[in-house]
């Protein structure tokens, strides 16, 4: 720094400053002013719009390709029409197809990207997690290919898992080519996944909610405007594209009375129960492929065998099957037949999924559920009198509590069954009966289906989300107001000589140097003032090496942990927005701390409380 400009006065926040002989104090570190939106927020927003339309092209080109594979493979026809390939006429040979694709699929696994495999959120997840959101430009193209093979020749999966799966590598490939922080990368990941399950169904709002819930662990602004926006657009492509019909059909419902909805709430309740067998049936079975004594790139082959031999038996376990949830929630389905196919759906569903195929968990999830809820609901109106209990709105709860307790996306699953039914009498049931699914699931599972595998290899999923207690005080609520100074014109000898003295003063482990005008110069730690190899002859201004980091009192205790981190320092000095940079206090690493040790004290007595009612218990539910 040149001796003029050491010497010519500088000023702070437009009010003249003293001279002083240390650092500039043009050159004072305050922490940088933070909004929750801002001008890069909108250049995300203009790129989750572009990642939307891709994503929803994307979604109908694999649609497309699923159509071209299923009805090549059961039909022998070259046609893109999505069909079911439940009407075929191959016989015996129909257990066949399936091992093909299982083939396929292994290979691509093995020779491709070993992340084809599995549901895909998950896979998502732990890449959020673990790996800033970036996810190789491979699985862009592999996945939703290998998608289209496994479900095209039979596997029991919905198209949207894949279709959500490659909506997000493609915007974490954005993030990637265009420089972006992890921060956005993850915000635009979700914007595609978001974007792709609102391509699929036309359901905006819980395509936004199950990123919320499940891939952005956050509720930001700068987060979910974006995502928003990704959503709203991929879903007026595809209503632009004719496709604005309801995904499932539905009776039109009567308005819930009370009693119907206390049915509703056990019903969901029992499908919650029944989400935890569902989803630990699922790892056991891949705990049992763990085992085999052959290469994974077997296991597809092995898991597509089991979907033949059902597919063959019920043809109707074959394939996507969302017309398969629309017979249940229409009733047109008798009693053993809705039983058996919702029972060979899980069956045959489960083991594809355990062999690590590429396939998804949403669709297949529903068919299960509304199975369930449709039989539950018969069995209700025989319980209660009749007109209380209404099947289809049965098969509906059962479908949305079914995803929310193996999810415990609970948000997306109530609001998904209503966007895809567009009937608001069903909106009361669905919130009941989803909340008493999730309860259920918390209470007897740790992990979910979506979290579980990530989990097993150490990784810790945050499921709860609270405001930042940093975020809710200020600085000068929780700084020493005011502090001890020492003068920068002070001797090294002095200063020794006060810490070595029985002062109170001499207890801090930090000090802000001021000038002869109270102006802060930098701070000196005790490890610095007591170090021996300094000439115990030298001025304080002599020791500072650095310019003054400060945090203005009005800055959230956040903005003060975070200009600490930007800085590697233990301490801030504290001054006055409106004033010259006088230091007024000081705040330290041990504060921001107490201020976590007063909420952990909070949830010590929490604790205790339920420790207290865990010990009254006969047995714990978890």
């Amino acid at each position: 720094m040149p001796d003029k400009e050491l010497e010519q006065a500088s000023t702070t926040n437009g009010l003249p400053v003293a001279p002083s002989l240390g650092p500039s104090l043009a050159l004072v570190k305050t922490p940088t002013h933070s909004t929750n939106v801002d001008r890069r927020v909108i250049f995300i927003c203009v790129l989750s719009m572009i990642l939307a339309a891709a994503a929803a092209l994307i979604a109908q080109w694999l649609m497309d390709l699923i159509g071209l594979v299923t009805n090549l493979s059961f039909y022998g026809t070259v046609s893109t029409q999505l069909s079911s390939p439940s009407h075929n006429h191959l016989g015996l040979w129909v257990i066949l197809i399936p091992p093909i694709g299982g083939i396929i699929v292994g290979i691509m696994a093995r020779y491709g990207s070993a992340g084809i495999r599995g549901h895909g959120i998950p896979e998502a997840m732990e890449r959020v997690l673990l790996h800033e959101s970036r996810i190789p430009m491979r699985l862009t193209v592999l996945k939703p290919l290998s998608a289209a093979f496994a479900i095209g020749t039979g596997g029991p999966f919905g198209a949207e898992g894949p279709i959500i799966a490659t909506g997000g590598a493609l915007g974490s490939l954005i993030g990637q080519v265009i420089r972006t922080t992890a921060s956005e990368r993850k915000t635009l990941l979700a914007a595609g996944a978001a974007a792709g399950m609102a391509a699929t169904f036309g359901s905006p709002v819980s395509a936004v909610l199950l990123a919320v819930e499940l891939l952005l662990f956050e509720f930001r602004p700068r987060s979910f405007i974006p995502v928003g926006l990704a959503a709203a657009t991929a879903a007026g492509l595809r209503f632009a594209l004719h496709m604005h019909y309801p995904v499932f059909e539905l009776p039109k419902l009567s308005e819930p009375t009370q009693l119907a909805l206390v049915a509703y709430l056990i019903i969901g309740a029992v499908v919650g129960l029944a989400s935890v067998y569902v989803t630990r049936a699922v790892y056991f079975l891949e705990d049992m492929f763990e085992h085999l004594p052959v290469h994974w790139m077997w296991w597809p082959v092995i898991g597509a065998i089991p979907v033949g031999v059902i597919g063959y038996f019920v043809p109707r376990t074959l394939g996507v099957g969302y017309e398969n949830i629309s017979d249940f929630l229409c009733g047109r389905l008798t009693l053993t037949a809705i039983a058996l196919l919702a029972g060979m759906k899980f069956i045959s569903w489960a083991i594809a999924l355990a062999s690590g195929t590429s396939g998804g968990t949403l669709a297949p999830l529903f068919t299960i559920g509304s199975g369930l809820g449709a039989l539950l609901g018969v069995a209700m109106t025989h319980l209660l009198p009749y007109g209380h209990v209404d099947p289809a709105v049965a098969a509906l709860v059962g479908m949305a509590a079914m995803f929310a307790g193996a999810s415990r996306a609970f948000l997306a699953s109530a609001v998904f069954a209503f966007e895809t039914t567009l009937d608001p009498m069903g909106l009361l049931p669905l919130l009941s009966g989803c909340a008493a699914a999730y309860l259920v699931s918390s209470l007897l599972m740790r992990n979910t289906i979506m979290t579980e595998k990530i989990a097993r290899r150490g990784v810790r999923v945050p499921a709860d989300y609270a405001a930042d207690s940093l975020d809710s005080l200020l600085v000068k609520d929780v700084a020493t107001i005011p502090c001890v100074t020492l003068k920068s014109d002070q001797k090294l000898a002095d200063a020794v000589k006060m810490l070595s003295s029985s002062d109170p003063d001499a207890e801090h482990q930090g000090y802000p140097i001021v000038d002869s005008a109270g102006v802060c110069v930098g701070v000196l730690t005790r490890r610095n003032l007591l170090d021996p190899r300094h000439d115990a002859e030298v001025t304080l201004m002599e020791l500072i090496k650095r310019p003054p980091v400060v945090v203005y009192s009005d800055c959230t205790l956040r903005d003060a942990a975070d200009h600490m981190v930007n800085h590697a320092i233990g301490r801030l000095a504290v001054v006055d927005r409106a004033g010259p940079i006088k230091a007024v206090g000081i705040i330290t690493r041990s504060d921001l701390l107490a201020v976590w040790g007063e909420g952990g004290r909070r949830l010590d007595k929490q604790t205790r409380q339920e420790a207290m009612s865990a010990t009254s218990a006969p047995t714990s539910l978890g």
